[in-house]
């Protein structure tokens, strides 16, 4: 499931999806591990990190990813996979490098304290646009709809 997912939603995703791509604040994880629970599933999540702090993206912030990770460890129907980020377009992506290299470096401070229930395996960065940059520092994971399907239609 990739995109801001609202509460309310999760109900209905919960045991049809594979990874969720966007836990970004405690209400979420909340409502994720009551309905997870309820239909007996673990649902799979990346941490939605905003690290330019982007008015306009959801995320946490870089200095808010450990602390929440550390208030989630004992919902037992969460299993936190990884990290993703949304760097800021830009004409130049050698403008956002270092959105990447601090999600990197975010992803192996988290890898190193061995949490329980999370398995740090995906860092999901980099788009159409800036995927070269993201998978040169260290992105696993990338999303790349617009190369492969063209720009949306509404």
């Amino acid at each position: 499931m990739i995109g801001h997912l609202q509460s309310n939603k999760v109900k209905y995703i919960i045991d049809k999806v594979g990874l969720i791509h966007s836990l970004d604040r405690m209400s979420l994880a909340k409502e994720i591990q009551k309905r997870a629970s309820e239909n007996d599933v673990i649902a799979e999540v990346l941490i939605q990190v905003n690290v330019a702090e982007e008015e306009s993206k959801f995320g946490l912030k870089v200095k808010d990813v450990a602390p929440f990770i550390e208030s989630i460890l004992e919902f037992e129907n969460i299993k936190i996979k990884g990290l993703m980020t949304i760097a800021p377009y830009s004409e130049n992506p050698e403008d956002i490098r270092f959105v990447f290299k601090e999600l990197k470096s975010l992803f192996e401070e988290i890898k190193e304290r061995n949490y329980k229930n999370v398995d740090m395996k995906y860092l999901s960065m980099g788009m159409t646009n800036d995927y070269e940059i993201a998978l040169e520092e260290g992105a696993n994971m990338i999303r790349v709809g617009t190369g492969i399907f063209g720009k949306r239609v509404y």
